[in-house]
């Protein structure tokens, strides 16, 4: 078995453990910048196996400039959409701040303080 058996390449930008809907990139983030142990991302995705998570650091050891960038992009792509999501909040978003406002509101006209 080669360890690019492990994945579904579905585009440049989209590479999934098969089997999974889980990327790499998901494993990856836990791996390199939460330094947890292939254990307890295992754990954590319950739908890949230890053995899957092996594949994709073993996978990012054997492509580190590739995958460093295949990160990068995903982790711009995600501060990008945050971004987004701030100046156009949702509906349910809008109701929950608004709801926040109220409760604090309403905490402070008892008589008590923030």
């Amino acid at each position: 078995m080669q360890i690019q058996d492990y994945f579904n390449f579905l585009a440049p930008d989209d590479i999934r453990i098969k089997g999974s809907r889980i990327g790499i990139e998901s494993v990856l983030y836990e791996y390199i910048y939460r330094a947890k142990t292939p254990e307890e991302i295992a754990e954590q995705f319950q739908t890949i196996t230890l053995e899957d998570v092996y594949a994709t650091i073993l996978y990012y050891l054997h492509n580190k400039e590739e995958v460093r960038t295949y990160l990068a992009d995903w982790l711009e792509f995600c501060r990008q959409q945050r971004e987004e999501q701030m100046r156009n909040p949702s509906p349910a978003r809008q109701r929950f701040r608004q709801l926040a406002i109220d409760v604090q509101q309403e905490y402070i006209e008892s008589g008590n303080t923030v």
